[in-house]
């Protein structure tokens, strides 16, 4: 799940770093959107943020662009199985995503921005699942905790 805010952008792509741009959303609608995410849907290229942990020349991505360092970082291939709207009110989008390992959700949400003719950033992420981990089976730590204790006593 991700939430993108529609009217602004920033460098790392999400609340990490200030708001460098806004943009324009009145002309955002539900079919520009539906349009667009069409473009994200199968395997597409993604360049990754800047304020990534992908090395470049042996030091971390984000390490450089924090200095302020002009650095490009090379397209990766991703596959996106699905994206579903979940909420649609300006400025924000609600999105369900089901897509590949290496998938860079803020890099989906500047380029969906871009594709929309306006800018967006990362601002919530949820992950529901990862591989055959879902957070709907997930334990809360004081369960965990409880169950662990119960063990240790038997």
């Amino acid at each position: 799940m991700l939430l993108l805010c529609s009217e602004k952008t920033t460098p790392s792509f999400d609340l990490e770093t200030l708001v460098d741009r806004e943009y324009e959303t009145a002309h955002i609608t539900t079919g520009l959107i539906e349009k667009a995410l069409e473009k994200f849907t199968g395997e597409i290229d993604q360049i990754p943020p800047l304020f990534s942990a992908k090395f470049i020349d042996g030091k971390r991505a984000y390490k450089m662009a924090r200095k302020g360092g002009d650095i490009e970082l090379p397209s990766s291939r991703v596959s996106i199985r699905e994206i579903v709207v979940k909420r649609f009110e300006l400025p924000e989008l609600e999105l369900s995503i089901s897509c590949s390992k290496g998938t860079y959700i803020r890099s989906l949400a500047r380029d969906i921005g871009r594709e929309l003719k306006s800018g967006a950033y990362l601002s919530a992420l949820k992950r529901t699942r990862i591989g055959d981990y879902r957070l709907s089976s997930a334990v809360s730590p004081e369960e965990f905790e409880k169950d662990f204790r119960i063990n240790q006593t038997k």
